[in-house]
């Protein structure tokens, strides 16, 4: 057998081979970088065909498929076809919001784009963090920061009145109230406790305000019979506005019943104590989504109401009801701490 010239033949169709394969992988998979692998990563954005935008840090082409990693889904790595992407609009976004590469003369890296960081913003606002790892929730409500066990908590507060079934929304019934009027009854609330009880003689209230996916709450103006010393309000703005004054009312307990008190609208902030009134301050946090509101003193036990005072002589009747007792059982429904999870993969829409 001719060994040599068969071995001649074998080497030669393994160079062949060689040569060849190289060529074959390439035809298969073409692979593009938004940046390479040594730049440092930025966001920028990923743009469809159909308008719609991912927030990306890089990306690559293999295929008939983009392969991208998510800065909304802290990092994950995301495909989607080829076909759906507009690679000329995002080359052109990236090259018109891209900055330098940091260097011995620029060492900053590059900045991330302010319309990104303006969307994380107003994101943060709706939700804004009230404790470590606790923060507000987005829908319409108002809660109260209370503390159970060393863990803080938001509890839910229910607007109620004599003739309002419980609600977290935000109802508005008006009563106008007589400056010179004695003292006399406003609401009377059905039993002797709040279903509602703080553990803490400081909690702290927040109380969403302003947002324009909420609907409108209010409520028809009521005529309370307190022997002529309320009357039909005036068509006020709707409630839970930052201009808005916020009191903590002590209730009067009896049977069956907790009763809330009128009191002296015109000595509020005059550093004149009313019985049974406790004056608070209020903070809009910035966003403009929520408002904060803080005793000006603390909560001896008991039953108590926030009410809102919407001008010098007309109260909000729709109030927030809780009782402070510091051994009474967790409340039903809080909101507890949660650590902060990624970004659910959301397409957005430019402006």
């Amino acid at each position: 057998m001719d060994y040599p010239r068969r071995n001649s033949k074998l080497a030669a169709i393994l160079l062949a081979a060689t040569i060849s394969a190289p060529q074959s992988l390439h035809a298969s998979q073409h692979t593009t970088a938004l940046q390479p692998d040594s730049a440092a990563p930025h966001r920028t954005r990923l743009i469809l065909k159909d308008g719609t935008y991912q927030v990306i840090m890089s990306y690559r082409i293999v295929g008939d498929v983009v392969h991208y990693i998510s800065a909304e889904r802290g990092g994950a790595d995301e495909e989607i076809p080829l076909s759906l992407v507009d690679l000329e609009a995002t080359k052109r976004w990236d090259r018109q919001h891209s900055q330098p590469t940091p260097n011995a003369d620029n060492p900053q890296p590059p900045a991330i784009d302010p319309e990104l960081l303006k969307e994380e913003a107003d994101r943060a606002a709706l939700t804004p963090e009230v404790a470590k790892d606790l923060r507000l929730p987005e829908e319409d409500s108002t809660l109260a920061l209370d503390t159970y066990r060393g863990t803080p908590e938001l509890v839910p507060l229910a607007q109620t009145d004599s003739d309002l079934n419980r609600n977290t929304g935000h109802n508005l019934l008006k009563a106008a109230v007589n400056p010179l009027s004695a003292s006399h009854q406003l609401v009377e609330l059905k039993g002797e406790t709040s279903p509602i009880q703080l553990h803490i003689k400081d909690p702290v209230l927040y109380l969403r305000i302003g947002d324009e996916t909420v609907g409108n709450t209010a409520g028809t103006p009521l005529t309370v019979d307190t022997h002529g010393a309320t009357s039909r309000a005036a068509n006020d703005p709707t409630g839970g506005s930052p201009n808005s004054r916020y009191v903590i009312v002590r209730a009067d307990v009896r049977r069956g019943a907790r009763v809330i008190a009128s009191f002296r609208i015109g000595l509020l902030g005059g550093g004149q104590h009313q019985e049974d009134v406790i004056e608070t301050t209020s903070e809009l946090i910035p966003g403009g989504h929520w408002l904060k509101i803080t005793p000006k003193e603390p909560l001896d036990f008991g039953e108590f109401a926030l009410m809102e005072i919407l001008s010098d002589k007309a109260v909000n009747l729709g109030v927030w009801d809780f009782g402070v007792h510091p051994v009474s059982p967790e409340n039903r429904d809080v909101l507890k701490p949660e650590p902060r999870r990624g970004v659910t993969l959301e397409r957005h829409t430019p402006n």
